[in-house]
C-alpha cells in the first residue's frame, strides 16, 4: 500500500474530534450551576382560583370570610357586609388587629378552613403575601409551656379583585 493510500484510508475510518472547547465549557458551567443551585429557593403557595367553567352547582356556605385590601386599610367582610374596617397605621396595615379578629372567628367557627383575600389594583405583591400569611396561620404562646406554637387559621385561601 502506498503512503498516499494509507492516509486517505485512515482519515475515512476514524476522524479525529477536538472536544477541548466543549470540555472547557463544562469545566466552567458545572461549578457555576452547582453554586447557583444552592442559592435558589422556590416557594409554592396553594391557592384555589375560581373558574369560569360551569360544573356542578356550588352550594354557597352560610358564612364566608373575606379580607378586602384597600389603599386606605383592611376590611373584614362576611360576604354580604363589612364587619370591621381596619385603617392603616403609620402607612402600614394593622396585621396584629386582623390576626386578633381572625383568631376570634376561628374560635367561633373551628371547622371553617377557607377565606378569600380581595385586593384593589396597585397593591404591592409583598402586601398580598403578608396578608395571606396572616390569614393562613399565626403564632401564639401556649399558657402551659410558655412556648410559641403555630395556630392554623384559614389555610385554604382564594384571591381576587376587590369590588
Amino acid at each position: 500500500m502506498s503512503r498516499r493510500h494509507y492516509h486517505r484510508r485512515r482519515n475515512k475510518a476514524a476522524p479525529e474530534l477536538d472536544i477541548t472547547t466543549f470540555l472547557n465549557l463544562m469545566v466552567v458551567l458545572v461549578p457555576f450551576l452547582l453554586i447557583s443551585a444552592v442559592f435558589s429557593r422556590v416557594t409554592i403557595l396553594e391557592l384555589s382560583v375560581p373558574t369560569a367553567a360551569g360544573g356542578a352547582a356550588v352550594v354557597k356556605p352560610n358564612f364566608t370570610i373575606e379580607v378586602v385590601v384597600r389603599k386606605s386599610g383592611l376590611e373584614l367582610s362576611n360576604g354580604a357586609q363589612v364587619v370591621a374596617a381596619l385603617p392603616r397605621k403609620d402607612e402600614q396595615y394593622d396585621l396584629e388587629k386582623l390576626t386578633e379578629m381572625l383568631v376570634r372567628l376561628k374560635k367561633d367557627y373551628p371547622q371553617k378552613e377557607d377565606a378569600t383575600v380581595l385586593m384593589e389594583p396597585d397593591i404591592e405583591y409583598d402586601t398580598l403575601i403578608r396578608i395571606m400569611d396572616t390569614v393562613r396561620q399565626t403564632e401564639q404562646t401556649d399558657e402551659k409551656s410558655n412556648e410559641m406554637q403555630k395556630l392554623v387559621l384559614f389555610p385554604m385561601i382564594s384571591i381576587g379583585d376587590a369590588p
